[in-house]
């Protein structure tokens, strides 16, 4: 049965977790400023969109930096491949944004969005 205690009580400072790091006591814990967590969410729907999403960056960003001129790939130039792949990691990033309520999340990969979309439109519509 688990008993709840108050962030002061020095009951547990003396108490020793052990990590994949080593040996630490609850207060060194407590007061440390080396230790930190992650304090966005892990496994859940958010997690998974937000490493597709930068995966696919990523492999936007491996096509811009080949600059290959009047390179096609499955019938499209290279360039329309680098703004496809960059909305989705961007329209990816802004549901995120969404999902965490982070408003500079939201601004910034919503404006990116429309302005990759735009992109991608002008390329439609020649």
């Amino acid at each position: 049965m688990a008993r709840k205690v108050t962030p002061e009580t020095e009951k547990l400072d003396n108490v020793i977790i052990e990590g994949q790091l080593g040996e630490y006591t609850v207060a060194e814990i407590k007061h440390s400023t080396r230790v930190s967590k992650s304090t966005t969410p892990k496994g859940d729907l958010s997690w998974w969109i937000k490493w597709i999403a930068s995966i696919i960056v990523l492999a936007a960003i491996s096509i811009r930096s080949a600059n290959i001129p009047n390179e096609i790939m499955f019938g499209f130039p290279l360039q329309v491949w680098d703004i496809f792949f960059s909305w989705i990691g961007a329209v990816g990033w802004f549901v995120v944004g969404f999902m965490w309520k982070d408003r500079a999340l939201i601004l910034l990969n919503g404006v990116i969005s429309l302005m990759l979309f735009g992109g991608l439109l002008r390329f439609v519509l020649q």
